[in-house]
């Protein structure tokens, strides 16, 4: 019963884990709007600007000037895809 349970257990965290993850690595066309992201939120954007071989990771902001609550500014690069 114990042994079941702790399974279970872990097969949930596994799979919230995992669900995380895909949802923060979705891949779009184009940059969403400013005020469009949540802070943190971390979509890849395949819009042609990085070299081959790398596609553009955009990290959500909260800065005051789009009408966030924070100093918290949205950054960019580009990584290996």
């Amino acid at each position: 019963m114990i042994k079941t349970t702790a399974l279970m257990s872990g097969l949930l965290v596994l799979s919230v884990a995992s669900s995380a993850l895909a949802a923060s690595g979705k891949v779009v066309k184009q940059e969403p709007q400013l005020g469009a992201m949540r802070e943190g939120e971390v979509p890849l954007i395949d819009d042609g600007s990085c070299p081959a071989g790398q596609i553009k990771r955009v990290v959500g902001g909260n800065h005051t000037k789009v009408g966030g609550t924070k100093q918290t500014v949205r950054t960019s690069s580009c990584v290996a895809r």
